[in-house]
């Protein structure tokens, strides 16, 4: 069966994590004086702590150490691109390597960009809020010439460092009404509702969801959650997870999920780890899916097209997201502006066996 296309029309709800102004992190780049001052130590030991561990007492290191987590300090290995400006380095944050469309998007971003003569490198925020401020705060040293994000910046103090870098940056993955610079779109509200009405016109009744509880997995959850109330069928409460990092989350979601005793027709995965691993569980319970359980995903991957019966899900063209990323930057780099600083990307509900 050939793709249903999905185009875009409702904006995604981003959240917006404010700023804690209180923070040493809110206002600029942390010095090395101000971990010092916090450790009780000189800023030479501080350096030191890092370049030569060895030399340093345990109690001073883990001093140093603590100093260096409540400052968000990140010591600059890059001096010579601070003094020269610019490098010619591009990063690309993505949520997980875990995920091979992620992988997709990047690699497609990157034949662009080390086609225009930069160099791509990636770096993993792991849905990571916390990992995510190092990371930003470690392009402050860096200086890079730009920057790809497989997904949207939420926390304030991100976008904040983001502004003061004042380089070009293009989001992704979510429909936001206010991206910080250019951004490749796709509507996570509009494949979330999808999903509940080719669930319940394929005659599902007790519907439920398994997803993340932050970023893109909390706005597929509520626009799922909604569309199930409004198209009169019941919405079964699922798991929602404080992180995911490979298919074993799936597994554990779904087992948590079924082991509470409730009458469920079919799931929806919010990610294509969660999905590959609810199915794996399934089969591993013998259930027969759909006969017993019907599962859903988001994203694609070889993995979901090879488990039988195949899993249906609700995908992203990952290699479309990165190309087009990657023709925005090196417009701007290369002094053009982007026909477009917004570009609205359909998603495609791909149907396998298992819905």
């Amino acid at each position: 069966m050939p793709d249903i296309v999905i185009p875009v029309e409702a904006l995604d709800p981003v959240q917006r994590i404010p700023c804690d102004e209180a923070s040493p992190a809110a206002g600029g780049p942390v010095r090395i004086e101000e971990v010092a001052r916090r450790a009780g130590v000189s800023s030479i030991t501080v350096s030191r702590s890092f370049r030569k561990p060895e030399l340093v007492s345990d109690t001073t290191r883990a001093r140093v150490e603590e100093a260096v987590r409540a400052t968000g300090f990140s010591l600059n290995p890059h001096a010579s691109a601070l003094r020269s400006g610019r490098t010619n380095i591009i990063t690309a944050f993505i949520s997980t390597v875990a995920s091979p469309q992620f992988l997709r998007a990047a690699d497609a971003f990157a034949l662009v960009l080390e086609g225009a003569g930069y160099e791509v490198v990636l770096a993993r925020t792991s849905y990571s809020y916390e990992r995510e401020i190092r990371l930003a705060r470690t392009l402050e040293q860096m200086r890079p010439a730009g920057a790809f994000i497989t997904g949207v910046l939420e926390q304030e103090l991100c976008r904040s460092i983001f502004r003061r870098l004042a380089i070009p940056v293009v989001e992704s993955w979510a429909n936001s009404s206010s991206p910080i610079d250019m951004l490749v779109a796709v509507s996570n509200t509009d494949g979330a509702r999808t999903a509940a009405r080719f669930m319940a016109e394929r005659g599902y009744r007790r519907l439920s969801f398994i997803g993340r509880a932050s970023g893109r997995g909390i706005i597929r959850h509520t626009a799922f959650r909604e569309e199930c109330r409004a198209l009169g069928v019941e919405f079964v409460e699922g798991e929602i997870l404080a992180s995911v990092r490979s298919a074993d989350d799936g597994r554990a979601a779904l087992s948590r999920l079924l082991g509470r005793g409730e009458r469920i027709d079919a799931i929806f995965c919010a990610n294509d780890l969660l999905a590959c691993g609810a199915l794996i569980e399934a089969r591993a319970r013998g259930l027969d899916v759909p006969g017993d359980l019907a599962l859903m995903g988001f994203g694609d991957s070889d993995l979901m097209q090879a488990i039988a019966p195949g899993l249906t899900t609700v995908t992203p063209d990952p290699e479309a997201i990165g190309r087009l990323a990657g023709e925005m930057l090196a417009a701007r780099l290369g002094g053009r502006p982007p026909p477009e600083t917004t570009i609205l990307l359909p998603l495609h509900l791909r149907v396998r066996g298992s819905v």
